[in-house]
């Protein structure tokens, strides 16, 4: 009997455990929804009010919302009704150290780390109860992996390339004293961008003109104590890597983003054309620090069969926050529509280094889209005062109250 009643004790408290067990999978399930979801909404508002980054914030929203259909699910209900706060032994768990948060970037790392992590915890405690969402949970954490390095690499390139309004783009075809003078000329107008292109030249001459322009460019920096021009060479990662350039501009048959970036480095900065929207939006997922549109106007040096309309322009400027050029056959003369679509940057090549004087010319470029953009906020500014009297007389007030 006492062997009976022995063998009656431990099975009870086997089922016990197993219940236990249970109870505390369906708390995990349900204090990592809570936890991935708020993770995942910081996110979607720093994209939206930090960065104003349309895309990017869409892409957080559409990741929030997949997962509260999932959280809907009537077989995951009951990780509410098993919810018990009062009883959470972690509750109280304080850590002596944590990351610091000085910067959007910090914000933003720390909360993309807190959304992977809780929906790696979904999926594995998903497989013991719930094991159809399994699949679903990895999908999306994959998807915050992608947005984090979206995120993150829009803010990096946003500041590296903030006081960039203005590429030149340079042939490397002339004689090496005609170029350095006109690099020469680029520099001291201000210009600190410069991007080599020409698909005729061998390989040998492009990497010499490469390493070139990248010591003048520090040379002038060093005796002017100020920012050293950025160097970039078209399509060649190779080159560009070889010869110590600041970074690669790669168009739609060159090497994707992602092998381009394990050839170059995290550093190298990696420019990608964009032709649409879709392509814009692809690029800025691949990790592209800056994006290449067009081409708007018919072009000295290329020609084009079709032109960037003014939808895709709009659209480019509206909706992406990483640094965008417009390219293609842009003057002074031009520029006034591109700027009232949205464009803050342009690549220019032979009207700048074709003109009597390409470092005037230059600034005046940088001049015009200074100008431009200060008018428009200028107007955007006295539109919002406006609004803000509007919304704020008795009139309007008793309108609203009615």
């Amino acid at each position: 009997m006492a062997s009976r009643k022995g063998e009656s004790s431990e099975m009870e408290e086997i089922e016990s455990e197993k219940d236990d067990s249970g109870v505390g999978i369906w708390r995990t399930l349900d204090a990592s929804a809570n936890r991935s979801a708020e993770a995942v909404r910081v996110l979607e508002d720093i994209l939206r009010f930090c960065l104003d980054d349309a895309f990017l914030s869409q892409e957080a929203k559409a990741i929030r919302h997949e997962l509260a259909i999932i959280f809907s699910r009537e077989d995951l209900q009951a990780r509410i009704r098993l919810r018990d706060v009062l009883r959470d032994v972690g509750v109280s768990t304080t850590v002596a150290k944590t990351a610091p948060r000085t910067e959007i970037k910090h914000v933003v790392a720390a909360n993309a780390a807190r959304a992977s992590q809780s929906i790696r915890s979904l999926e594995e405690c998903s497989r013991l109860v719930v094991p159809a969402v399994t699949t679903a949970f990895e999908q999306l954490r994959y998807r915050i992996y992608t947005l984090e390095k979206a995120a993150m690499t829009t803010i990096i390139s946003e500041n590296r390339l903030a006081d960039i309004s203005l590429c030149v783009l340079l042939d490397v075809d002339r004689p090496k004293t005609e170029f350095k003078t006109l690099v020469g000329q680029l520099l001291a107008a201000g210009v600190n961008m410069i991007q080599l292109r020409d698909k005729k030249a061998n390989t040998s001459l492009l990497c010499e003109r490469t390493k070139t322009i990248t010591q003048q460019a520090r040379q002038y920096a060093e005796s002017t104590t100020g920012k050293r021009c950025i160097v970039l060479v078209n399509d060649r990662a190779d080159v560009a890597v070889a010869a110590n350039a600041d970074g690669v501009h790669l168009g739609e048959t060159d090497l994707p983003v992602n092998l381009a970036r394990k050839v170059c480095g995290h550093e190298f900065i990696i420019g990608r054309t964009a032709h649409s929207i879709a392509e814009a939006k692809q690029a800025v997922l691949d990790g592209a620090d800056y994006l290449g549109v067009g081409p708007c106007y018919p072009s000295n040096t290329k020609q084009f069969k079709e032109f960037a309309t003014d939808t895709f322009l709009r659209d480019v400027s509206e909706e992406i926050r990483l640094p965008v050029f417009a390219i293609g056959g842009i003057t002074s003369d031009n520029l006034d529509r591109l700027v009232r679509l949205g464009v803050k940057r342009v690549a220019i090549a032979s009207s700048i280094t074709d003109a009597a004087d390409p470092g005037e010319e230059s600034r005046l470029i940088c001049s015009l889209l200074s100008a431009t953009q200060g008018n428009q906020s200028q107007e955007t500014a006295s539109v919002s005062e406006q609004q803000i009297v509007q919304f704020a007389s008795p009139q309007t007030a008793n309108s609203r109250s009615k």
